[in-house]
């Protein structure tokens, strides 16, 4: 499956009852062999990476099922069964020392060593205060 999907193949027009897993049937379309359901229209059972997530989820090794077209097929999403699903790992917690460590580092100002509230950019590796001081030597903004 391309990124860039044919828009032909997934016109709603086209749309008509699939048979799914599970015997039951929802109003979609077929492309190559995938079920395609527009925005809304996916059958309960069905869930994308983010909602297996929130469900503290993952796909569990499956393929993805279907496909979940919105905006006139400019974005998609592969659709996985709920059925065939895993619960997520479990951090341990040296892992999620690691993961606040790594974090600490990344708010962390190369120059003046400050521990920021926010990432430092990686293009620079200064927080802002030192960028906003080597921009204006004297502290106050220039006069436009």
């Amino acid at each position: 499956m391309s990124t860039a999907l044919d828009r032909a193949t997934l016109h709603p027009a086209a749309s008509r009852w699939i048979e799914l897993w599970n015997g039951q049937q929802a109003l979609g379309w077929d492309h190559h062999g995938t079920p395609v359901f527009r925005f809304r229209w996916a059958p309960a059972g069905l869930a994308t990476r983010r909602q297996l997530r929130a469900m503290r989820m993952c796909p569990g090794g499956q393929e993805p099922y279907a496909l979940l077209v919105w905006r006139n097929g400019k974005r998609w999403a592969w659709l996985y069964r709920l059925d065939l699903a895993r619960p997520a790992r479990v951090p341990s917690p040296a892992q999620l020392n690691a993961l606040d460590k790594a974090m600490q580092a990344r708010r962390t100002c190369g120059l003046c060593g400050a521990v920021a509230s926010y990432c430092i950019p990686t293009s620079d590796g200064r927080c802002i205060d030192c960028i906003d001081a080597a921009n204006h030597p004297t502290g106050y903004p220039a006069a436009a």
